[in-house]
Formats: structure tokens, C-alpha cells, sequence
């Protein structure tokens, strides 16, 4: 193990714990924030995550969104490759893929303009630590080459870590919205930090 995989595991798992105790606390309107900076994007593709485990949950902003506009979930296709999107709606029929997250059982494949995208801990310069496979940060270095792409970290205040330890490949969000506040990650508000 190199050391910084270390010290991302050891990050991973400070995280992990944080984000299990905010779950533990959180009420249902964890999402306002995050339903009202998507307000102003009514209509652009977008794609959501279906929440595991601690994650907190972007439901109820998908099905908002889904009245106005297309909105997809996750597919990985497999190790070392990007993800995928298929279209979902509210109540379309799931099953279990990869790592037993829930995707549609059929559906037409969507190239989002805008992620929600589901993490472990982030910080103020737009650094985000995931699961440790790498899936976000490719399909976001694929869709930001092919055009822009808005992509913003869901997260309860709690994941937030002073500084993460990132690699050269880990793509930056743009923003993170928490159940407390939206950060604003752009590359001038990130220049300020």
C-alpha cells in the first residue's frame, strides 16, 4: 500500500464514521438546499445517485427534477471504466447493480449535463473522496472533455474535511451542497481559498 493510499483509507474511515453519525441525526429536509440550486437548471439532463447505506438521500430533488426534465442514475459498466447513466423516473421498475446499487431495469442510456454526485468527505478547494474506485472521477474527466458539466457534491456537513489527499486523476467538484449550506467550488471561488 503506497502511503497515500493510507492515508485515504484512513481518511475514508474518519469520514465514514461522520457521515453515519450525521445520518443517524438527519431530518427530511436534508435536500432543500440541493432542490433549490436545481430550480434554476429545470430541464437540463441530469443524473442523481440511488442513496446507499449512510449516503444522504437526492430522492426527492430526482423526482422534482423528473417533472421538469430527463434525470438518469449510475450504471458501472465495469472496473476502470466511466459510468454510464440510464433514465429514471419515480416508481420505474430497479434491480441491483454493481456493488448492489439499485439502477432502472431498462431505459434509454443519458449523457447528463449536471451530477449529483454522492461522496465519502470533501473540502473547500472542491477535493472530493469517494469509494476509492475511480468511477466519478473518470466519467467526469470523459464528460468535462466533451463539453461543460456541473457537478455537485451531496453531502451532510458533516463529511467535510479541512483537506483531503487527492491525486492528480481526482476531478474537483464544482460545488457542495450540505444539508446546512451550498458551497460554491468554482475554479475563481477555489483561487480565493
Amino acid at each position: 500500500m503506497t502511503d497515500l493510499a493510507g492515508i485515504k483509507s484512513a481518511a475514508r474511515a474518519a469520514a465514514f464514521a461522520r457521515r453515519e453519525a450525521a445520518f443517524a441525526a438527519a431530518d427530511a429536509a436534508q435536500a432543500g438546499h440541493l432542490s433549490s440550486i436545481l430550480a434554476g437548471y429545470r430541464g437540463v439532463p441530469l443524473a442523481g445517485y440511488m442513496a446507499m447505506r449512510t449516503e444522504i438521500d437526492p430522492t426527492p430533488v430526482m423526482e422534482e427534477a423528473a417533472a421538469h426534465g430527463t434525470v438518469a442514475v449510475p450504471v458501472i459498466m465495469g472496473k476502470g471504466q466511466p459510468l454510464q447513466f440510464r433514465a429514471w423516473s419515480p416508481g420505474c421498475a430497479m434491480e441491483a447493480g454493481a456493488f448492489g446499487a439499485q439502477i432502472p431495469a431498462a431505459g434509454e442510456w443519458v449523457t447528463p449535463q449536471i451530477l449529483i454526485v454522492p461522496l465519502v468527505a470533501f473540502d473547500r478547494r472542491g477535493g472530493r473522496l469517494g469509494y476509492g474506485g475511480g468511477f466519478y472521477d473518470r466519467t467526469l474527466q470523459k464528460l468535462r472533455a466533451d463539453g461543460p458539466v456541473l457537478a455537485i457534491g451531496f453531502a451532510f456537513a458533516a463529511q467535510e474535511a479541512d483537506q483531503l489527499p487527492l491525486e492528480p486523476t481526482d476531478q474537483p467538484l464544482d460545488m457542495v451542497v450540505t444539508e446546512r449550506e451550498v458551497i460554491d467550488l468554482s475554479p475563481v471561488a477555489r483561487a480565493g481559498v
